[in-house]
Formats: C-alpha cells, structure tokens, sequence
C-alpha cells in the first residue's frame, strides 16, 4: 500500500477562504506512563515553501528521520513546542493538560511575533481539547481563535505532520536526558510508555516524580496479572 505523504491541500483551502495563518498541532506523549504531554504547532502562511521532502506523520518515521527531519521543518517554517508536566496530568486531567500545553506553544508562537489574529489552528484527532484553555491563555485576541478538527490531520496535513516531527524529537530528548538520572525505567528507549520491563523497573524501585501517579492507579485498577502492586507503588 502506498504511503500518504501530507499537503498543503487544506492550508492552501483556510488561506484561500481568508485566514491569514494556518497553525498545525499535534500531540505527543499522551498515552505515556511518564513524563509531559507535548504539543507540537506549525504555522504556515500564504508564502509557505513546498512541503520537506519525506516529512510524515512522526509516527510513520523512525527515529533516525525524525531527527534529520527536524531542523528542516523548523527552517520551512515557525514551530514551537508547549509542554505539560505528569504533576499538570495528575491534578487537572489528561485533556486539560493537552490544552495547557497546547496554548503553551501558541504563546512561544507570539512572543516570536507570530500574530493569531486572523489564524485558524488545523487540530489532530476528534476532540477540541484545545478552545477550553484558549481564552485563559490568550486574552489579546479580538475574536476567539478558530480551531478545525479533522481525524488523521497529522497524516494528511503537512503543517500538522510537522507540528508532530518537532514535539516528538522535543519529548524523545527529554525522555533520554531523564533516562540518565534513572536509568532502572529504560527512558532512552521506551520514552515514558509502559513496556513490561518500565512497569518491572516501578515495581522493583517505585514511582519516579515523573511518573503520572493517577496513570499508575488505575493501571492496578484492571485485572492485568501483577498490576495490584502498582497502586501502592504510586503513593
């Protein structure tokens, strides 16, 4: 079957219809046991360059790629990386802290002169978790802030499909730079995900600060073979 390569197809659409910036976001580290959420944006504009040759979905590339990949996306275009902690998931929800991180980028995006007036931000997924923290976010806007939502934008958008190569390779280093400090839970390799030899590594050591504590709960909370210990573990 025949990679989809992602275009400049809808953000050409958005521009054409008015909006003066399209800005693709994408998450990374949501399904994680450890470390922050990231979100991932790119902003394009009616002047934007042809696509990078090989940007993908970050999911679709190995980690090789991505990481060539990344200083070509950010020269093709503005990017930014916001970040949300395992403590913010814990405390606020896992949407809420996609939202966080979310508006997080979108400020990197204006204190580098990035204006959003006029913008629409292309969304991956099914869910708007980003509007809820729009307007504690960012006050300055005269109008709310579009959002478009579409299934499989990080596949088809080229502007989402960079958003995602930039928050991946952001969250990897910071998953291997922790990997140093505690080594016993494989960071460099499984990136804060829960491979059996991390929830081993909780089990033998316990729960690290980076550890999202409510995910560990209610792992224990289903009846997977050895998991009970885990509640205990995550305090």
């Amino acid at each position: 079957m025949t990679a989809v390569r992602p275009s400049l197809r809808l953000e050409k659409k958005l521009l054409g219809e008015g909006r003066l910036t399209v800005i693709g976001m994408d998450e990374v580290g949501r399904g994680a046991i450890a470390g922050p959420v990231a979100v991932g944006v790119a902003a394009v504009t009616i002047d934007i360059g042809r696509v990078p040759q090989g940007l993908a979905d970050s999911k679709l590339l190995t980690a090789q790629r991505r990481e060539a990949l990344d200083p070509v996306v950010r020269r093709w275009t503005r990017t930014a990386v916001g970040m949300a902690s395992a403590s913010v998931v814990d405390e606020q929800g896992i949407m809420p802290a996609l939202g966080q991180a979310g508006a997080a980028a979108l400020h990197t995006l204006v204190d580098e002169g990035l204006s959003l007036e006029g913008a629409v931000v292309v969304l991956d997924g099914s869910f708007d978790w980003l509007t809820p923290a729009v307007p504690l976010a960012l006050r300055t806007l005269s109008d709310p802030l579009e959002v478009v939502v579409r299934v499989k934008a990080d596949r088809d958008c080229a502007s989402v499909a960079a958003a995602s190569v930039v928050a991946k390779v952001t969250r990897d280093a910071l998953m291997t730079a922790a990997h140093d400090e505690a080594p016993h839970y494989a960071w460099a390799s499984n990136k804060g995900y829960g491979s059996t030899a991390h929830y081993d590594a909780i089990r033998s050591v316990g729960a690290h600060a980076l550890h999202r504590k409510s995910w560990l709960h209610q792992a224990s909370s289903v009846a997977l073979d050895g998991f009970a210990e885990l509640d205990a573990l995550a305090g």
